[in-house]
Parts: C-alpha cells; sequence; structure tokens
C-alpha cells in the first residue's frame, strides 16, 4: 500500500552512542523523507552524520532521555508547521534501519486505519534474526500470567504495546494525546503514552507484512545497566496505573515467576535469574536511581497524567 499523497511524515532520531549506526539508519531512508536527530550525547561525530544526510541537527545540551528527547523534536516540529497543519512522525532508534519503501508502506497501514494511533512493523535483527515488535501490557494480572505460564495467551489484538524502536505515530493523535511522559528516562514511555491513547478510543495496530531491521540494544553495550533501566522504568508504569497495591501484585507476582525459575533452570541460567529476584527485592526503581542509571524526575520534567 502506497502513502497516500496528502499525507505527509517526519521521521524524528533520538541518537545517542556511537555514529555510524545512526549513519545506517538515515542512509537506508535514501533522503525520502524530512529527518530530525535529538543527539542526546551532543557528539560532533553525531552531528556530522546528520549534515551530511541533510537532516536537522537538535543537541538538548544534555541526555535528557528518549522521553524528553521526542518531546523537545516534536516542540521543534511545530514550530515549523502551520497551526492546524500537524504530520506523522516515525520515531526510529539510530540502531534500527528501515527502507524508504517500507515505510511508505507502513504510512500508508497507518492512514489506511482512522481509528490507529500508532503502527508497528516486524523487525528483525542481524542475519534475519526475528526480533520482537509487540509486548503484553505490563499488569499486576499480566505478572501473575507471566509467572504461571499462561505468556502466550498474552498477546491478541488488544494485548499489546508496539515497542518505540520503529513506531510511526499519527499526528492526530499527538495532537490528542499529548506529549511523551518525561518520567520515564528510557524504556516504558512508549507503552505509557499508547496506555493514554487506548483511553481516548484509539487503536495501536501490529503491520506483520511491514519489515524494518533492529540491532536491539545498540546504543547500551553495559546490559545490567540495560536491565536495571528496563525494570526501574516498568515500576514507574505500574505505579503510574495501577498504584501502590498494584505495584505490591505485580512484584509479588513477578517474584513467584523467578522463584519458579530457579528451581526449573539449570545452573547456567539460575545466575541471571537470581540476579533479577534480588532486584525486584531491593526495588528496581530504587536501585536504578541510587546506581545513577536513570534519574530523579527533574522539577522541570513534563508530567503527562491519565
Amino acid at each position: 500500500m502506497n502513502t497516500p499523497p496528502t499525507a505527509s511524515l517526519d521521521v524524528v532520531v533520538v541518537a545517542y552512542g556511537p555514529a555510524d549506526a545512526l549513519a545506517r539508519a538515515l542512509a537506508c531512508l535514501d533522503g525520502a523523507y524530512p529527518v530530525l536527530v535529538v543527539d542526546n550525547s551532543s557528539s560532533p561525530a553525531t552531528a556530522a552524520v546528520a549534515r551530511d544526510a541533510g537532516a536537522t541537527y537538535l543537541d538538548p545540551g544534555a541526555n535528557v532521555g528518549f522521553a524528553a528527547g521526542v518531546n523537545a523534536a516534536l516542540q521543534a516540529l511545530a514550530r515549523h508547521q502551520p497551526a492546524g497543519a500537524g504530520r506523522d512522525v516515525l520515531l526510529l532508534n539510530p540502531d534500527a534501519r528501515i527502507t524508504a519503501p517500507e515505510l511508505a508502506r507502513l504510512h500508508g497501514e497507518l492512514r489506511a486505519h482512522p481509528d490507529v494511533a500508532c503502527v508497528a512493523p516486524a523487525q528483525h535483527g542481524a542475519g534475519s534474526a526475528p526480533m520482537r515488535a509487540r509486548w503484553p501490557w505490563h499488569t499486576p494480572a499480566g505478572a501473575w500470567a507471566e509467572a504461571v505460564g499462561l505468556t502466550r495467551f498474552r498477546l491478541d489484538s488488544s494485548r499489546y504495546f508496539l515497542g518505540g524502536a520503529v513506531l510511526l505515530l499519527r499526528a492526530e493523535a499527538v495532537a490528542e494525546v499529548g506529549p511523551f511522559d518525561e518520567r520515564f528516562f528510557i524504556y516504558s514511555e512508549d507503552e505509557d503514552w499508547e496506555h493514554r491513547a487506548r483511553r481516548r478510543g484509539w487503536r495501536v495496530r501490529y503491520c506483520p507484512d511491514v519489515t524494518a531491521e533492529h540491532g536491539g540494544g545498540g546504543t547500551e553495550t553495559d546490559r545490567a545497566r540495560q536491565q536495571l533501566r528496563l525494570h526501574a522504568a516498568v515500576e514507574r508504569y505500574v505505579r503510574k496505573w495501577y498504584g501502590p497495591g498494584g505495584w505490591a501484585l505485580y512484584r509479588l507476582g513477578t517474584l513467584a515467576g523467578l522463584a519458579l525459575r530457579l528451581v526449573a533452570y539449570p545452573g547456567s541460567r539460575r545466575a541471571g535469574t537470581a540476579r533479577l529476584a534480588r532486584l525486584y527485592l531491593r526495588g528496581p526503581d530504587h536501585v536504578a536511581r541510587a546506581d545513577g542509571a536513570v534519574p530523579v524526575p527533574a522539577p522541570g520534567a513534563r508530567l503527562m497524567g491519565r
């Protein structure tokens, strides 16, 4: 399906880490779409890659996180658009790649379904290995379903959110739902935005016939810190939507599942499971803040409600 001629979109890349991955991501688009690069690493190499690709470059002056980086891009784009002329926005990780023809197909899928707030393609890694592009919602009930092995029943049409690595947002949904919640430094900001969209009657749509490549964690080489940030974000998300009691149930369900795995897994897999269990016993967000892996939300952070 081709992009309707009346529809238009911008590509936003929140960049952090090596500039070579960004160069490959921008080259894949072949100059077919306007690109705005938000450089959370304030890197001269990233600035040069953006310039050489003809992209607009924005340096926030610090690593403000993914949500704040997206919001800065949305604000910059809005300043250069006539009132009421919002454009759809593709969020693209610097370690992800989608060709211009595939993006046109993805855009067509979005515009063909007026009640869809965002779409995402199927993703694969190096060597065509499949990568997950959609995930079960993080809920207290879901944590217990995971614990007893019911994961496969949690990805029907209403029970998943789309990851933000390659995520195309509808302009009308962005205008209604608002920007990302900057309490999420990295991870869960996509889930939170889609949750807010669904509460307003929007749907999300996975498009398995469109494909993209995703390196997976390409901007974070420290896997332990990546895991810490991920689970801290999950805690913030569950606390926001289900309160302290909901988080207590989620945490208990997660610990129950980890305890079962410690019994069932062979020795080679038990060490990582035990580390994750210790993290949940201490509280992921508390540990992440103490470690400096995620910041305490600044007084001026954009806090999006329900």
